[in-house]
């Protein structure tokens, strides 16, 4: 059976550089990729991990044992593929291997990939394994845990919906659920170290991905009971040397906890969250990180028309950053600027605030990686998008018309911010007297809206109502009725 490609050796070099700034060890950033690449052994993951091709593997593999015959990349590659095919590597291989992944021959096998071995090579496998004589979670301990978190066992990788069947469970799901804890025992809690708040950021970025497709309210309570968790972990650390990273961990679980519910509609506890986010990164000392949850929350009162606050709490996050931000945090900053601008009415200042966003993207071009809380790039087609949403504020419709096909031709959005953006597009077509089409697009856009139960998405197409100003046709009155019975 073929393998997934994975990813390119460009992401896998963004992904470490991001993970190891945050304290991740090797090992967990390869538990990481066997996360989004369940079909990968873990050979392939930890090669992933240090962004090494199987060429390199081979050469340092004879460094490390120069004599003949030498290793080539095709027997690496052979390695990577077994059980399903390829060759299984022999204890004395796994110890090279682990020599190279700084970690251990046993971390390099699943579960079952270890069974598949005599007693006497699993006993070699085992000699040299730093985490021999710790005790495994058993199921039961990981659903206890479960319950406690109230983390549905599907959100830590113990299966699909509704499936639990125990053959099924992975080494990452042991080790995410070991990380939410920060434990051996469930009953007592560990001392705070330097993994804690990697520990918690994935947990927090395990829930992040899965809130694409997944409706926030069957998110919210998870992400809630985390926050209180990462909340729980930061009263322990006390004059610990690690309390700055920890109280950023905080921040980042606050910020998606406030995501969520601003997703449902839910304002003031959105704020709140958004609220403990800014001050825990404050606590944190973190700069940037204090000026991305202030630009969010900015972001969150100018979706809900109240740009004037927005634009104060903007200001805000620059004096946070002082002369010289970073360039991709100016392009962010600027673009939802240009937003609130545009949303009070002020032209000028909305193209001046654009402007300055498209100098700094293009600065923020020539850097590799992204700064954290930052994961992607603020590239050109995101600059479009908020390009877009300023023009359609603006009663420009060709030129929204023009930047939503620029930003929506390199990328698709996750499906509930597409059905956001349908609404804007469809407000474009309303401006340019096409109604038709306008209501196709906000039919369309609740659809996603009620399927995915975003409150934010179906106001979104109240708001396109409200302000629709075309003819009262049949097609007017049958949107009317699928929004009352979005109330029903």
């Amino acid at each position: 059976m073929s393998q997934n490609p994975g990813p390119t050796r460009r992401q896998r070099a963004e992904r470490t550089s991001q993970l190891r700034q945050r304290g991740f060890t090797w090992d967990q950033i390869a538990q990481v990729w066997m996360a989004d690449y369940p079909d990968s052994t873990p050979r392939r993951a930890y090669r992933w991990a240090h962004n090494l091709t199987h060429e390199e593997v081979a050469d340092r593999w004879n460094e490390i044992d120069p004599g003949e015959p030498t290793m080539a990349k095709g027997r690496i590659y052979q390695f990577e593929v077994w059980p399903t095919g390829g060759r299984r590597p022999t204890p004395y291989n796994l110890e090279i291997m682990a020599r190279i992944y700084q970690t251990s021959a046993h971390a390099l096998l699943t579960d079952n990939e270890y069974d598949l071995y005599s007693a006497t090579a699993r006993a070699q496998i085992k000699e040299d394994d730093p985490l021999r004589g710790k005790q495994p979670l058993t199921v039961d301990q990981v659903m206890e845990i479960s319950d406690r978190l109230d983390i549905p066992l599907h959100m830590i990788q113990l299966g699909s919906r509704g499936d639990d069947d125990q053959t099924k469970r992975r080494d990452f799901s042991k080790s995410l659920v070991l990380a939410a804890i920060g434990v051996t025992s469930v009953s007592r809690p560990a001392a705070v170290d330097g993994s804690t708040a990697a520990n918690l950021m994935t947990i927090t970025g395990a829930q992040r991905r899965l809130e694409a497709t997944t409706p926030s309210r069957e998110l919210a309570q998870a992400a809630v009971a985390h926050v209180d968790m990462a909340k729980r972990t930061l009263a322990r650390t006390g004059q610990s040397p690690f309390a700055d990273e920890v109280c950023a961990a905080v921040s980042e679980a606050a910020g998606f906890a406030a995501w969520l519910h601003a997703d449902m509609h839910d304002t003031g506890t959105a704020r709140t969250y958004y609220r403990l986010a800014i001050d825990a990164a404050v606590k944190a000392d973190h700069d940037l990180l204090a000026a991305y949850m202030i630009g969010s929350l900015a972001s969150f009162e100018i979706e809900g028309e109240d740009s004037h606050v927005g634009l104060a709490l903007l200001a805000d996050a620059r004096r946070r950053l002082g002369d010289h931000p970073p360039p991709i945090a100016n392009a962010w900053l600027s673009s939802i600027e240009a937003l609130g601008h545009a949303a009070a009415h002020a032209p000028s200042s909305a193209s001046a605030a654009l402007h300055e966003a498209e100098q700094a993207v293009q600065a923020s071009e020539r850097a590799s990686v992204p700064p954290w809380p930052w994961v992607f790039p603020f590239d050109q087609p995101k600059l479009a998008g908020y390009r877009a949403l300023v023009m359609v504020r603006l009663g420009r419709h060709q030129e929204a018309v023009s930047a939503f096909a620029e930003s929506l031709a390199t990328a698709q959005p996750a499906i509930k911010q597409r059905a956001v953006l349908m609404t804007e597009i469809a407000t474009a077509r309303c401006i340019a007297r096409e109604y038709d089409e306008a209501l196709h697009l906000a039919e369309e856009a609740l659809k996603v809206g009620v399927a995915h139960r975003s409150e934010r998405v179906i106001q979104r197409a109240r708001r396109f109502r409200r302000d629709y100003t075309g003819p009262l046709t049949s097609h007017v009155r049958a949107f009317d009725d699928r929004l009352r019975a979005t109330l029903l």
